[in-house]
């Protein structure tokens, strides 16, 4: 693997290895997908037009060492995608001078789609990519056919492309839509989320009850807070801050807190059973008789940099396995080292 400098926040992923994150598979995927696979361009063009997978193979080849950033803080630097630019597919097409921006739609059970503008994804070398290291792109990783869009977070390269459409006006995506997931998404500006879903007034209502059970609380702002026995199982907490937080048996089962922010809270027997973790800091947290068992923690960090604020683990910090098989390489040892069960 290269040696690449890495955006902020970032951590390597472990070599050999590249964690697959989002939707797994749609269910509805043909077992021969490659051979019937079709990608519909339309919207703002002189005419619509379809490929097969091997016709797209019959416009020039292009293959480039691009590095996956994923907003969930894993990196896969110098990865070696083969496809067609997308500049060259729409020189097939005759795009209209109207359209500024551009739409890929997945074949997805979720829908997936996402956005950029045309001069954005032609500048950065947007790839139509069926190959990955000189082998088929694996379904699970977005195969027959997918977007990647070079120095952009990954949920920007979507999975399973299968219609391409030319806008005169922006419309946001899966993710920044449902997840507000930023919609320029540049890592190294460290663009991962829009705004904060809530007003000032809203957020000091919610944290005098401490009851945050089943809400959307994106990005709200609890540093300092003095949280123990917080109910928050099932609530969306993405980017949230509860750093210096005291948050004693704080219930968080369930609950979304991709890229969450811990660092120096006290999670004496919080349980984090079922949530999504990905991404969160939890370093010179004080992690004695928490419960992580069954969490997903992709990207998540436990080490502490400041060795007078230690991250703290006992005997009774609970993790499983599969949680401890998420982590990057050296949060993994660090874990291990530290947790007795394991």
């Amino acid at each position: 693997m290269e040696s690449r400098p890495l955006p902020p926040g970032q951590q390597l992923a472990a070599r050999g290895k590249w964690p697959q994150v989002g939707e797994a598979t749609p269910s509805d995927l043909p077992p021969d997908a490659a051979a019937t696979w079709q990608i519909d361009v339309a919207g703002l063009i002189a005419a619509p037009r379809s490929w097969s997978l091997d016709d797209l193979r019959r416009l020039p080849r292009a293959e480039r060492p691009i590095d996956i950033h994923c907003v969930t803080r894993w990196s896969k630097p110098a990865v070696r995608f083969t496809g067609v630019l997308l500049a060259d597919l729409l020189a097939e097409v005759g795009v209209n001078a109207e359209a500024k921006f551009i739409s890929f739609i997945a074949h997805s059970t979720r829908n997936h789609d996402t956005s950029l503008p045309i001069a954005d994804a032609l500048a950065l070398g947007t790839l139509i990519a069926w190959e990955v290291e000189g082998e088929p792109l694996a379904v699970d990783h977005g195969g027959p056919v997918r977007v990647v869009v070079p120095k952009r977070y990954f949920y920007k390269s979507l999975k399973w492309l299968r219609t391409i459409r030319l806008l005169e006006r922006d419309a946001l995506g899966f993710w920044e839509r449902e997840a507000g997931y930023h919609n320029t998404a540049d890592p190294w500006l460290q663009q991962r989320y829009m705004a904060p879903a809530l007003s000032r007034l809203e957020v000091r209502a919610v944290l005098k009850s401490r009851n945050f059970a089943g809400r959307e609380l994106r990005s709200i702002d609890c540093r300092g807070h003095d949280l123990a026995g917080l109910n928050a199982a099932g609530a969306i907490l993405r980017d949230a801050d509860f750093r210096e937080c005291p948050l004693a048996a704080a219930d968080f089962t369930g609950a979304n807190l991709s890229n969450a922010r811990f660092a120096g809270a006290h999670l004496q027997a919080a349980t984090f059973v079922g949530a999504d973790v990905e991404g969160a800091d939890f370093a010179g947290c004080d992690l004695r008789g928490c419960d992580f068992r069954g969490a997903s923690l992709f990207g998540s960090t436990f080490r502490a940099n400041n060795p007078s604020h230690p991250t703290r683990f006992d005997a009774a910090t609970r993790f499983d396995a599969v949680t401890i098989e998420a982590l990057m390489p050296e949060e993994q040892s660090f874990v291990r080292e530290h947790v007795q069960q394991l």
